[in-house]
């Protein structure tokens, strides 16, 4: 069965690509999705599966029913791009000025096409139901996730299973890791508000840059100082907005930064000693501040149990497009999978994508590709995964 699943995927390889480089020339941002549904939808259309739109938004739910009692497993690709200019001067370059797919849901949504296509020509051979999750918006908070977990995408279903095309990593291999695999995230925002006054009579002010640039450098030590060495956390400062005529002493600035944590506890330990910073702040400084500490992602889990079983399902396969599965080093970037990991027992996997010629760009960067063998290896690695669960 699982011979029979590579080779009609195989055979489709050259669809798959296309898809892949018609979603690319025509990207759209989080939220604001509104033709890729529908190419997705009409996708689709006259074969033999529920589909559903609109959920979570844009969101578009797949259902193969095997019309045979058996579990349920749900596979997830998402499909939003970013605000970012493309440089790659490939042919099929985006076309939408300021756009670009630059983390590769393009090749996420269009592997899972043409999988969730062969799995519905060979539902008689499998028990059990797929629930094909295509979700909008992973790239900006508070995610797509969240929606069509909230309009029941999840229901009835045993497990959740995700894969990510990686430039970074090794073509033809699959990549795992057992627990704690991406970091969460958070937002903060302060305000610092002191008061105003003229450059040559400071005494007569209250300098909000001088306060401001003391928690910028006091920032680092939560990470130095508060975590233990075997905790990973980032505190970075994005923004310190405090521009303003050479000769006067500023009022007030603002400061935005962003949080990454490999633990949920991590993450909430650096708020409790960021917003204990800021108390600090008031008190030696004599300054007013708002301080807003918003979070967005959780930590991915990877589930133990089950992606022990992913891995070695994909091992034991004997598929020679797939040159190997390898235990990787958890990934700094956040993904809001985690979301469906924090409801039901699930797996996130990745397939190495470093483009075959040229300079390897990392993911969000305008130069951004991949090799595009990386889908096919990810839709026979999770259509296997599929198979042998649901048998």
């Amino acid at each position: 069965m699982s011979n029979t699943l590579v080779e009609r995927l195989r055979e489709k390889e050259d669809r798959m690509i296309e898809i892949r480089r018609y979603l690319h020339q025509h990207p759209e941002l989080s939220f604001k999705e509104v033709e890729t549904p529908k190419y997705i939808a009409n996708f689709y259309k006259d074969k033999d599966c529920k589909v559903e739109t609109n959920v979570g938004q844009n969101g578009v739910k797949v259902t193969i029913d095997s019309g045979k009692p058996g579990k349920t497993l749900a596979i997830r690709a998402d499909f939003d791009a970013l605000p970012i200019k493309e440089e790659t001067g490939l042919p099929f370059a985006s076309e939408n000025e300021g756009v670009m797919h630059a983390c590769g849901h393009d090749a996420h949504t269009a592997y899972m096409l043409i999988l969730a296509e062969t799995l519905i020509e060979m539902k008689d051979q499998f028990k059990g139901k797929v629930i094909v999750i295509h979700q909008p918006a992973e790239e900006m908070p508070p995610g797509g996730a969240q929606g069509m977990i909230k309009d029941g995408v999840l229901e009835g279903v045993d497990h959740v299973l995700g894969a990510h095309v990686m430039s970074t990593m090794e073509a033809g291999k699959v990549f795992y890791k057992e627990g704690f695999v991406q970091t969460g995230r958070a937002y903060f925002k302060l305000t610092v508000h002191g008061k105003g006054g003229h450059g040559s009579s400071p005494h007569m002010a209250n300098d909000a840059i001088v306060a401001g640039a003391n928690f910028v450098t006091t920032a680092q030590t939560v990470v130095s100082r508060r975590l233990s060495p075997f905790e990973t956390g980032v505190v970075t400062i994005g923004s310190f907005d405090g521009k303003g005529q050479f000769n006067v002493i500023k009022d007030s600035i603002e400061i935005e930064g962003d949080v990454r944590a490999l633990t949920d506890d991590t993450r909430d330990t650096i708020e409790k000693e960021l917003t204990r910073l800021v108390e600090g702040l008031e008190s030696t400084f004599g300054v007013t501040c708002d301080f807003e500490f918003n979070k967005d992602y959780p930590a991915l889990y990877n589930n133990p149990e089950f992606t022990s079983y992913v891995a070695d399902t994909i091992k034991n396969a004997g598929d020679n497009d797939i040159k190997g599965v390898e235990e990787c080093e958890p990934q700094p970037p956040s993904e809001d999978f985690a979301f469906y990991a924090v409801e039901l027992p699930s797996t996130f996997i990745y397939s190495g994508a470093a483009p075959e010629d040229g300079e390897i760009y990392p993911h969000h960067h305008p130069k951004f590709n991949i090799s595009e063998s990386s889908m096919l290896v990810a839709a026979e690695a999770v259509g296997t995964v599929v198979l042998d669960y649901l048998n």
